[in-house]
């Protein structure tokens, strides 16, 4: 249902219901919850990317979930959507760089995925959409992330109209920021993961953290967590390590 697969410091989380076009159900978004949250303990990876096994990448709720649901009473409900939104947000905040690598399809909560990497890879024939509406139902627990990433306006036309759209629009959108043809996908998910080694991991993990609470404030508001940040940072191990590295002409110790 879910495969962990260690390449070095690269993790792969690969959704591996291929049957079911990788869709979630309350199984398999335990087990994503657990693996993410054992990667941020144990920091055992230090570039993650998240793939689907197949021709499709996620294709949102797997029918047999979504056939219990209809039975479910509004707590059983609250709990079940509750679970689903602390494994977006348990990924989302990983420490380490998220790669989303999209095939095939990223429908509703597949979309989601999408929109909590922090760098998504998508094949040029890949389908996104929010089809949620299609079905009487929201889009409601991946909405803080894809808000995040694509703003209202375009938020508001694809939640409201479920339609699916290109990779090519999500480029445009800010959901996706590379699109290849599909036989390239791996080569540029490796190209990027690769690079992200070369960065110090704990610059990386901060940047992270800045970026979710610095966005949408007025400089004026965070000029005091802004400055305490990198001052923390610059005289840290890894930051001095870092400066004299660079002033040395070497590579730093983390670089691979």
């Amino acid at each position: 249902m879910l495969t962990i697969h260690h390449d070095g410091p690269i993790a792969r989380l690969i959704l591996n219901r291929p049957d079911v076009r990788n869709a979630f159900d309350d199984e398999l978004i335990g087990r994503l919850s657990d693996a993410a949250r054992d990667i941020a303990a144990t920091r055992s990876a230090r570039v993650v990317v998240l793939q689907g096994a197949g021709n499709v990448f996620c294709a949102g709720a797997d029918l047999n979930w979504m056939s219990r649901m209809v039975a479910y009473s509004r707590e059983q409900n609250v709990i079940d959507a509750s679970r689903l939104a602390l494994m977006y947000q348990v990924l989302d905040t990983l420490p380490m760089p998220v790669i989303a690598r999209v095939q095939g399809a990223a429908l509703g909560g597949g979309a989601g995925l999408a929109a909590i990497a922090d760098i998504v890879v998508a094949a040029d024939d890949a389908v996104f959409g929010f089809t949620e509406v299609k079905l009487g139902i929201l889009p409601a627990v991946i909405s803080p992330y894809v808000l995040r990433k694509i703003g209202t306006s375009a938020a508001r036309e694809l939640f409201l109209t479920g339609v699916r759209f290109s990779a090519g629009r999500a480029r445009e959108i800010g959901l996706v920021h590379h699109v290849v043809p599909a036989d390239g996908l791996d080569d540029r998910v490796y190209t990027l993961a690769r690079e992200l080694l070369t960065s110090g991991p704990n610059a990386m993990a901060v940047a992270k953290n800045l970026v979710r609470h610095v966005a949408g404030e007025l400089p004026d508001d965070v000029i005091g967590l802004t400055s305490e940040t990198i001052a923390r940072q610059r005289v840290s191990e890894e930051g001095q390590e870092g400066m004299r590295a660079f002033l040395e002409k070497r590579k730093p110790s983390w670089h691979q």
